[in-house]
C-alpha cells in the first residue's frame, strides 16, 4: 500500500511539474525571442542581475515600447501566472485613469486574440500603479471596457522591494470581463489567451522609470 501511494504521489508531482512554462527563462536568454512593439519612442530592456537574481531591466525614457510574446496558453491546464518584479521608482501626480495618465512603471498583460472579430479581444493588464490602491479594477481610457486595468501593487507598496506575484488568470478573467453563467460558457470564452507582453512606460506623463521583471512562469496550480 505505501509503494502504491509512493507511486501515485510521483505521478502526480510529475504531472504537475510538466504543466509548467517558463515563458521568458531569462538564464537562458529565452526573452531574447519576444518581439519589439513601439508604440512612442523605445524602451531599453537588458538581462542582468539585480538585487540578487537575474532579471529583465527596464527603462523607460518618456517612451513607450514593449516585449510580446505571441503564444496560445491554455488556462484550464495552465491558469496560474507567477512572476516577481521591483521598481526603484513611482511616477508622481498621475491620474492612471486619464489618457495623459496611461503610464506604468511595470505591467505584464495577457490578450484573448479576436482575430476579425475584433469586439471579442480582451486584454487584462497587471499593473504596478503609482497612485491607485492595491486591487482596484478600472478600464482602460484608450481601450474601454476591452482592456482592464488591475493594480496587483499600488501606491502602498515598497520600492527598491522584490514581490513575488501569483494570479489564476482564468478566474480573474471572469472577474473582470464577466461571468457568462455558466462553466461551459466561461470555457468557451476565457480558455485561451494568445498573448503575453511586458512594458514599462512613460510616454503620456513625461517621466522616467526603472524597473525589473523576474521570470513569467504559467502552471497547473
Amino acid at each position: 500500500m505505501f509503494r502504491w501511494c509512493v507511486l501515485v504521489f510521483s505521478a502526480i508531482a510529475a504531472l504537475n511539474v510538466s504543466a509548467a512554462e517558463n515563458l521568458t527563462s531569462l538564464n537562458d536568454n529565452g526573452i531574447l525571442s519576444w518581439e519589439t512593439k513601439v508604440f512612442a519612442g523605445e524602451s531599453i530592456y537588458t538581462i542582468g542581475e539585480h538585487k540578487g537574481r537575474i532579471a529583465l531591466k527596464a527603462l523607460s525614457r518618456q517612451s513607450a515600447s514593449g516585449l510580446v510574446l505571441k503564444k496560445q496558453i491554455d488556462l484550464t491546464k495552465t491558469p496560474y501566472l507567477s512572476w516577481s518584479w521591483l521598481v526603484e521608482k513611482t511616477l508622481p501626480q498621475l491620474d492612471e485613469r486619464s489618457k495623459n495618465g496611461d503610464d506604468f512603471v511595470a505591467r505584464i498583460y495577457v490578450v484573448i486574440d479576436g482575430g476579425l472579430r475584433l469586439w471579442k479581444t480582451k486584454s487584462l493588464n497587471y499593473v504596478w500603479s503609482s497612485n491607485q490602491n492595491k486591487g482596484v479594477v478600472w478600464d482602460n481610457p484608450f481601450a474601454g471596457a476591452k482592456v482592464k486595468m488591475m493594480a496587483i501593487r499600488g501606491k502602498q507598496s515598497e520600492t527598491g522591494t522584490w514581490y513575488q506575484e501569483k494570479r489564476n488568470v482564468y478566474q480573474d478573467l471572469i472577474a473582470t470581463f464577466g461571468d457568462k453563467g455558466s462553466e461551459e460558457a466561461n470555457r468557451k470564452t476565457y480558455r485561451y489567451i494568445d498573448v503575453i507582453a511586458i512594458m514599462t512606460d512613460t510616454d503620456n506623463s513625461g517621466w522616467d522609470a526603472e524597473s525589473y521583471y523576474g521570470d513569467l512562469v504559467f502552471t497547473a496550480m
